[in-house]
């Protein structure tokens, strides 16, 4: 991926600024409002400010060489989410306190209370010991890293054919088995909403746990349908009822089986261990048909995911139904050796009426019935051109498996599997609480 653009001019300056920005037009906007922000504070402190805007979200290292050759004059390179806002003065302060001629990796420690799926279960004897970047707070490399980095980058490609959880894959790579710095926590790169009394003393903070843009899609806007099958009838669908379900307008459950009783709809399509390949491009034909209510939004759910429909509806104001949006928790496959990102299936997958079409009409489909649909959706949505959406709200596995530092400044839309846990009991703590969506004219983004 190449930086869409550089701003300001070649010359000494402190930091160069990466916004890990996405092509959908909101977040393009975000990362823009972001930026415009960063060089009215440069201007006022009488600096240049170089900043890319990075329109993917990839492993970031790829570009290394790119910023390194712009930011040789520089002493650090400071990676920003779209929602993280920066005092420039306070960072400044904060940066001058580390040597910039030594290798540093900073940010706001994360850590795993025990060994996790999403990352490949390392450190499983004592998952506290190894720390990690909250990206939402900005993280920064010295240059003096960025060099060793970039020589490295050219020896040795990335080992992970999955990039799951970027921020834990990238201190690891830092790290390289104890051979590289650790991450070095820094108390003033915070993620404190950005007008609460505690954030006075930061550096960065974070400007919504929630984006919302306005009024929040009409349920009867959103099409939900539920992947099942005969033997989870009994155990995952009284879930679904007890739980989210209710607050649908329209919604279907498709199994491989027909029971009145559910209902259930029997799409044609056998039932597979894994991969419900068939089951979902069968769903896909099906919203586009005469058989169901037409509406601008389809989301695809397992019947173990747990998701927060108002708080769904609250984040679907921010796009733009007309365009392709494929909306979700972003994994990457093969992205060291040009492979493609997808929207991973058990956390939710939010597509526009515009990419069904578009995803139909391109002749797209399963080689087989059990491949991995959200793969194989990843792959010809790449072929297409049409970009996946990140957002980190949605959540593949449950809320064991995230640092508690990371989900206590968001407002999650989604978690998945019934794996150890009260699946009720879980909705009930994380996705029930919708107090945050109301008075929705009141928060909307001031940017917006």
């Amino acid at each position: 991926s190449c930086p869409l653009a550089l701003h300001g001019q070649r010359g000494f300056k402190e930091v160069v600024f990466v916004i890990q920005s996405q092509r959908n037009s909101f977040h393009v906007q975000q990362a823009e409002n972001l930026r415009k922000d960063l060089l009215l504070q440069a201007q006022a402190l009488q600096e240049v400010s170089n900043i890319y805007l990075f329109h993917t979200f990839i492993f970031v290292f790829h570009d290394l060489l790119t910023l390194y050759l712009f930011g040789k004059n520089s002493s650090w390179i400071m990676f920003l989410e779209e929602d993280t806002r920066v005092k420039l003065h306070k960072l400044h302060e904060v940066l001058k306190k580390f040597d910039r001629r030594k290798e540093w990796f900073l940010g706001k420690p994360l850590h795993d209370e025990e060994s996790t799926i999403i990352h490949h279960y390392a450190f499983s004897e004592n998952p506290a010991a190894f720390e990690y970047p909250d990206f939402s707070a900005g993280w920064a490399l010295s240059i003096s890293l960025v060099n060793s980095l970039t020589s490295k980058i050219e020896e040795e490609p990335l080992k992970s054919d999955f990039t799951i959880d970027l921020k834990h894959e990238v201190a690891l790579y830092i790290w390289e088995d104890g051979k590289g710095p650790r991450l070095t926590g820094v108390p003033e790169l915070c993620t404190f909403p950005e007008h609460k009394p505690r954030a006075q003393y930061c550096a960065t903070t974070v400007s919504s746990h929630s984006p919302v843009c306005g009024q929040p899609v009409k349920s009867d806007n959103i099409f939900v349908a539920v992947k099942t099958c005969k033997k989870f009838h009994s155990d995952r669908v009284p879930v679904v009822k007890k739980t989210w379900a209710k607050r649908a307008s329209l919604l279907e459950y498709y199994s491989d089986y027909a029971d009145p009783s559910i209902p259930t709809i029997d799409l044609g399509v056998p039932n597979t261990e894994r991969g419900h390949c068939g089951k979902t491009f069968a769903i896909l034909r099906r919203f586009l048909s005469s058989h169901v209510l037409k509406t601008d939004w389809l989301l695809i759910v397992d019947d173990d995911t747990l998701i927060s429909l108002p708080r769904l509806q609250a984040l679907l104001s921010c796009y733009d139904s007309s365009e392709l949006v494929c909306l979700g928790e972003r994994y990457g496959y093969g992205l060291g050796q040009g492979g493609y990102s997808y929207i991973t299936g058990g956390g939710g997958m939010v597509f526009s009426r515009e990419a069904v079409v578009q995803l139909l009409a391109s002749g797209c489909k399963c080689y087989s019935n059990d491949a991995p649909d959200d793969m194989v959706l990843g792959m010809c949505l790449n072929a297409l051109r049409v970009p996946v959406t990140h957002s980190p709200l949605f959540h593949q596995a449950r809320p064991e498996d995230y640092a508690k530092e990371f989900l206590a400044h968001q407002t999650p839309i989604s978690f998945h599997k019934h794996w150890n846990i009260d699946p009720v009991a879980v909705f009930n703590k994380w996705l029930l609480n919708d107090k945050h969506t109301e008075g929705l004219q009141k928060s909307t983004k001031e940017e917006l």
